[in-house]
């Protein structure tokens, strides 16, 4: 056997051996009624690079199929809302979008200048801080049987805001770090508000026809169509600096009537697939040695930003006029952070040697707190 072969025997026996894994962690999860995707985070943690039993899988495939799984979580999401429901939520959404800023943006800007940090890596943190998980708390309101809650279009509409201000967030922060002039930030800030725009008018404007464009008899045929529009207009979207989740979530919203639930069955299971390589791929990259210098801060900061999160979800719901249950339970499911801020942090590898550990463990906190406050709030 040649060591070529060799080598990809062991890939593949890895890569079963982690299927398998995640697949009793699901098991147990399920009977025990709680999200699976703290288990998840925490084995790739036990098998990354300085875990229990470090693996060799293929890095490159694992990378491309958590990606894959962001994308598929987010357009599953878009789903669930036709282009009118999207519409009333930017309205509605728009005021806690700006409660949502004010309030868990600055307490990262101002622990990194209490670090001294210096004012950029003091952004990067305060994005770091602000923005939820879309990918882990669509998959937690599906576990849980929430997307047709009353709270859920409020918890909606914050996470279409977040999306939408890192199309300027990102792009601004990248001229930012690459040390870019005045003129060069206007120009790339313009070009990725743009090309969201653009975006957001195909989805609201020509949604039905594209719907008709997509629907086939074939499931081959529709799944197909369906995962290649969403892994292209993503890729546009991020080689242009807009989220990549912005264009996958849209392109859900685009699809109405019969095509989207047809796609909603046939995407289901690959989006399970992909979006549990995320989750244990992302703990992977998490070096065990680096979280204990940084887990007094993680806590102090996971804190402060947890209940911030709370406050944002109480009153966007409560502004839609829900009870305090409803209130809550929004405001719990915000807490969770997890893909967007390892994006933001790795943006800013190098400017501060602790940034990305501490942004690791923040991550690695808050994903794992998160949706088990959302399971135990009725």
């Amino acid at each position: 056997m040649s060591p070529q072969a060799h080598d990809l025997s062991e890939i593949f026996v890895e890569l079963g051996f982690v299927f398998l894994g995640l697949a009793i962690l699901a098991r147990f999860a399920n009977r025990a009624g709680f999200s699976a995707i703290p288990l998840y985070l925490l084995a790739g943690l036990a098998f990354g690079n300085g875990g229990l039993l470090p693996l060799r899988v293929s890095a490159g495939f694992t990378h491309i199929g958590a990606e894959i799984g962001v994308l598929l979580l987010l357009f599953m999401l878009g789903l669930e809302y036709t282009g009118e429901q999207l519409k009333e939520n930017l309205k509605t959404g728009f005021h806690a979008g700006i409660i949502d800023f004010t309030l868990n943006f600055p307490p990262g800007v101002i622990m990194g200048l209490l670090l001294r940090w210096g004012v950029i890596p003091s952004l990067v943190l305060g994005g770091i801080t602000y923005i939820s998980s879309s990918g882990i708390i669509a998959k937690v309101l599906a576990e849980l049987n929430r997307m047709k809650n009353p709270e859920t279009p409020s918890i909606i509409s914050v996470l279409v805001m977040e999306d939408l201000a890192m199309a300027v967030y990102l792009p601004l922060m990248a001229v930012l770090l690459a040390g870019g002039g005045t003129q060069k930030i206007v120009l790339s800030v313009a070009i990725a508000i743009a090309i969201a725009i653009v975006i957001l008018l195909l989805a609201l404007r020509f949604g039905r026809q594209i719907s008709e464009v997509f629907l086939h008899e074939s499931d081959e045929i529709l799944l197909l169509t369906v995962l290649g529009a969403v892994l292209l207009v993503g890729g546009f979207a991020h080689r242009f600096k807009v989220s990549a989740a912005i264009g996958a979530f849209l392109v859900g919203i685009a699809l109405s009537g019969s095509i989207a639930e047809r796609s909603h069955k046939l995407i289901a299971p690959l989006r399970d697939l992909f979006a549990a390589t995320f989750f244990f791929f992302f703990g992977l990259q998490i070096a065990p040695k680096n979280l204990p210098a940084v887990l007094p801060l993680v806590f102090v900061i996971g804190g402060i930003s947890a209940v911030t999160k709370i406050l944002t979800g109480y009153w966007a719901a409560a502004r839609a006029g829900l009870d305090r249950r409803a209130r809550m339970r929004a405001g719990m499911t915000l807490v969770t952070r997890g893909e967007f801020s390892i994006v933001i942090a790795g943006l800013a590898a190098g400017v501060e040697p602790h940034l990305e550990a501490l942004a690791a463990a923040y991550v690695l906190f808050l994903a794992i707190l998160g949706p088990i406050l959302t399971r135990f709030t009725k």
